[in-house]
Order: C-alpha cells, then structure tokens, then sequence
C-alpha cells in the first residue's frame, strides 16, 4: 500500500574510516538538507563505528539536525552483516522516509544489502536527486513529494528519473563529487541520539586481523586545473604530453576510461561516470572525444579546453575553447608558450 503521509526524516549515510569522515558524506549533506527542508523534516545523520563520538559535530556543522551516533568495538572496522544490521534497527525504529548513501565501494556494498532486508527500493550512482509528484496513470491518483532519483542510464545516453511510491524507506546511492561540497556553519545547532548496539562475534562471519589502505595518487576533486587526456593520445609513451603539460600549468593529470583501460595511466586519475566527478576552474582535454560517460564527470568545469584532430568530436560541443589540430604538435607549442611566458615574468 502507498503511504502517502509518511513524514519521516531525511537520513545521510555518515561514511568514516579510522575516526575520518570522509568527503561524500559532507558533499551529501547540501542536497540532503535541501530535500529535508522541502519536505519541512529533519536531516539526520548516521554515524556508525568505535569511538566516533568526536566526529558528530562535524556533521552538525555541515547541516545535520540529528546525529544518530552507534558505537561499538565491532563497528571499528567496516564488515556489510554488522553495519547493515544495525542501520536496519535504526530505520524500523524511526522509520525515515529518504536515506541516501555515497555511492563509495563501503555504500554499494551496504545499500543493497539494506534495501534487501527492509523490502525497499534502491537507485543506484545518482547524480541528481529533487522531491517532485507523480500521477499514477491507472488511477490518476497524484502521489506528492516523492524521491527523483536521477541518474544516466543505457551506457549514459539517457537521464532516467527513477521513483519508489510504494516501498520506504526511499533509498539512493550518489556519486562520489556530484553534489557540491557545502560551507560548514560552526554555529549551527543539533542534538546526538545515541543509540545501543547489541552486537556479539558470533554475528560477524570474519575476523579482521590487519587492514592495509593505499592513499589515491591524486585527488582530482580539489583540482583547479586539469589536463585530461583520452584514447586518441595513442599511447602510453605519448601520454607524457600530457603529464608534460599538467606539470607546466601546476595541473592534475586525468584520463579517460578508455585512456586508463589502455594502460595509459592508472585509475585514480579517471574522469567520467565509472571515474570522478570534477569541477575544475579549467578543464584541459587532449585526445578525448567526448563520450557522454566521460561528460557526465567534466562538463561543470568551469572552463573547458578541447585539442582534438575531429571536428565532429562530442567535446567540442561543451568546450568554450576549441583546438582543432594534431595533439603532437598542439600540445608542445602550449608548453612552450607557457614555459617562455614564466622565463618572462
């Protein structure tokens, strides 16, 4: 049956490692009090791990009304069976109408595994989400403030919007750099619900002897410049002119997932739908020629720079500057514009 009247909260995922919030969470926490205040309910968050108690002003400051905070040893380290048992104690007991999870691999390991166990919908590496109506096409019947999900769909060459009118909590997942980070108010107020766990050993099916993380190379999110370059640079030898010409400008390298597929340069430098979302003020894009999937992660740049020998490229559609020309002789003039214009001033 379809609850209409369900009043509940907005909830945020808090994700943390070691005592750390991460980024997603916080860029969660502007589009999610902008949902809670359009349906005029609070935004909670939940902070699950051992001895995290630290981390729940942090997230009042970003925009939490709540702070749903769950300690125990046995959420120290992240295992899918405790965190998804104790968040789906958490939602029967306060019944949230939204709960968003960043779309990290801890949050598309745990939400199905809670939308699953609670009979709910899941819409998985949103990029938008909006609270709008929906009329049902048997009845006519007008369902009001329901969740948008947005995301882009078959290959991304459609924006599907995805609702859920008949199963609660409404639940999404969203891309790690979509949602803009938002400016923390020291001076905000919220409360701590602290919440008992009963959990045992027994109820976890692995034992977590040493945990080895490797840092990210490069954290294209906070980038002001970036040059990316994409297949059409055509090897790993020649993707040096890119390297080449981000370290002329104080740049981070990038790449497309055809460039990081062909072995060009590594993963954590992929800009697109199965990459990172970036707003850079400049957007360098060498070789690339502007799929839709690589658009979905760039195309917010504040400037974008186009070099590429195809005049029908998709990129020279968003791109504010075009090169049409060979990369190999485009690119090295750039450096050496930017080198004489450094020795000069």
């Amino acid at each position: 049956m379809i609850d209409v009247n369900r009043k509940g909260q907005v909830w945020v995922f808090a994700e943390q490692h070691r005592g750390r919030l991460d980024d997603t969470p916080l860029e969660l926490m502007s589009k999610a009090r902008h949902l809670a205040d359009t349906l005029g309910v609070q935004l909670g968050a939940l902070l699950l791990g051992d001895r995290v108690s630290n981390l729940t002003d942090k997230l009042i400051h970003y925009g939490a009304d709540v702070v749903y905070l769950a300690e125990h040893p046995l959420l120290g380290a992240y295992q899918t069976n405790s965190y998804a048992q104790v968040i789906c104690d958490l939602i029967h007991k306060h019944k949230p109408q939204i709960v968003i999870y960043g779309a990290t691999v801890v949050g598309r390991d745990l939400a199905p595994r809670i939308a699953s166990a609670v009979k709910a919908g899941l819409t998985a590496d949103c990029t938008d989400l909006q609270i709008g109506d929906h009329k049902l096409a048997k009845t006519g019947e007008v369902l009001q403030n329901l969740l948008f999900q947005i995301r882009p769909a078959f290959g991304g060459n459609i924006i599907a919007t995805i609702i859920n009118p008949q199963r609660w909590p409404q639940m999404a997942t969203v891309r790690e750099g979509v949602m803009p980070m938002p400016e923390p108010d020291v001076k905000r107020k919220g409360h701590v619900v602290k919440e008992s766990v009963k959990l045992s050993p027994q109820e976890l099916p692995l034992d977590i002897l040493q945990e080895h993380t490797r840092p990210r190379k490069v954290d294209l999110k906070v980038a002001r410049i970036i040059v990316a370059g994409g297949a059409g640079v055509g090897s790993k030898d020649n993707f040096k002119l890119v390297w080449d010409l981000a370290n002329c400008l104080g740049a981070a390298p990038a790449a497309t997932r055809a460039a990081v597929d062909l072995g060009f340069i590594d993963h954590d430098h992929q800009v697109g739908q199965t990459g990172t979302t970036v707003r850079p003020s400049l957007y360098i894009a060498v070789g690339i020629s502007g799929a839709i999937q690589h658009q979905a992660g760039m195309a917010q740049s504040q400037k974008i720079i186009a070099i590429n020998n195809d005049p029908d490229a998709p990129i020279f559609h968003i791109a504010h500057y075009r090169i049409l020309g060979d990369l190999n002789k485009v690119v090295p003039r750039m450096i050496r514009a930017i080198k004489e214009k450094a020795i000069k001033d």
